[in-house]
């Protein structure tokens, strides 16, 4: 599993590519809490499109990171889910809390625009 990042105001994106299975989840659980606090980044978006694979680990890895950005006061969100990653995140009850949309840009748009609705 390998991960990039984007930041972009107060928003941080993880683009993870590969499988998000016990053995990557630890390690990019750790990456994610470490560019949110060097970045001070309040609102967490995870990119799917390149993950072929999630196992119950890697539902707590995003499980974890929405709790971290909720003690922040931030959002999270997921995109560039597959038909198969939908199925798993449905599965788990992931979309009940997390909202998904297709393409990163429209998550940043989304979040953007709530931060300028929060502001005023």
């Amino acid at each position: 599993m390998q991960i990039e990042f984007e930041m972009s105001d107060d928003i941080i994106t993880a683009i993870l590519t590969g499988e998000l299975d016990h053995h990557s989840a630890l390690s990019i659980r750790e990456d994610i809490d470490h560019a949110m606090q060097v970045y001070r980044a309040k609102n967490l978006i995870l990119d799917f499109s390149s993950v072929s694979f999630a196992d119950s680990s890697g539902i707590g890895m995003i499980m974890g990171r929405y709790k971290k950005v909720k003690e922040k006061d931030g959002c999270m969100m997921l995109c560039g889910c597959s038909v198969y990653m939908k199925r798993i995140f449905e599965m788990a009850g992931i979309f009940t809390i997390i909202e998904e949309t297709e393409e990163r840009g429209e998550a940043m748009r989304q979040l953007k625009e709530r931060g300028e609705e929060n502001e005023r």
